[in-house]
């Protein structure tokens, strides 16, 4: 059964077959005992990202507890408002807590990335220079999202980054990604990146 677990960079749960770099939750259950999603698209505020394998631990993917969700890489958690795991991924969360503005502990973080992320039941968007965005960060041009690396705009695809164009000066854009974790990219947390990035 083909599930509608896969996170796009605007925090949609579509259905794709590629699972990506890394799996995730929002807080708990979305999934009914079909394992259909339901209504809604998070259970609490503490969205975070993980390894897809972590003390060899076996689970049936949507099945009695939280809704296991999948992401490319960290670029497109981070895109969703996703932060990484303190079980699994304890380095990279004390590393982006350290980074994080003003607050450290998850709680807190997790309340000031959930303000940032949703405009009631839709994805935030932040208005900002293109030129002042640090590596990692995702924008959107219409519907597509797209990834800033350098000089260039990587196209975020479900299975991978598939075109890349230049990165103009001097315009806005809309930010998919919370400020805060621009903030934290713009201090110097290097991100998980897809191969396709490359």
């Amino acid at each position: 059964m083909t599930l509608q677990n896969r996170v796009t960079p605007f925090g949609d749960l579509t259905i794709a077959p590629a699972r990506g770099l890394l799996m995730g939750n929002r807080g708990g259950r979305l999934h009914d005992a079909r394992r259909q999603l339901g209504a809604r698209r998070w259970a609490s505020k503490q969205w975070i990202c993980c390894k897809l394998d972590f003390n060899n631990r076996h689970r049936k993917v949507w099945g009695d507890s939280y809704s296991e969700l999948f992401f490319l890489d960290e670029v497109t958690a981070f895109a969703a408002g996703h932060r990484p795991c303190f079980e699994c991924r304890r380095k990279d969360a004390m590393a982006f807590a350290a980074f994080f503005p003003g607050k450290h502990k998850a709680p807190d973080m997790d309340a000031v990335l959930h303000g940032e992320r949703i405009d009631g039941k839709a994805k935030r968007r932040h208005r900002r220079a293109l030129g002042e965005l640090p590596d990692g960060s995702m924008i959107a041009f219409g519907d597509e999202a797209f990834a800033v690396r350098g000089k260039h705009l990587l196209r975020w695809t479900p299975a991978g980054y598939d075109k890349r164009r230049a990165r103009p000066d001097g315009i806005d854009v809309d930010v998919l990604t919370p400020l805060s974790i621009v903030a934290v990219l713009k201090m110097g947390y290097q991100p998980l990146w897809h191969s396709s990035a490359a």
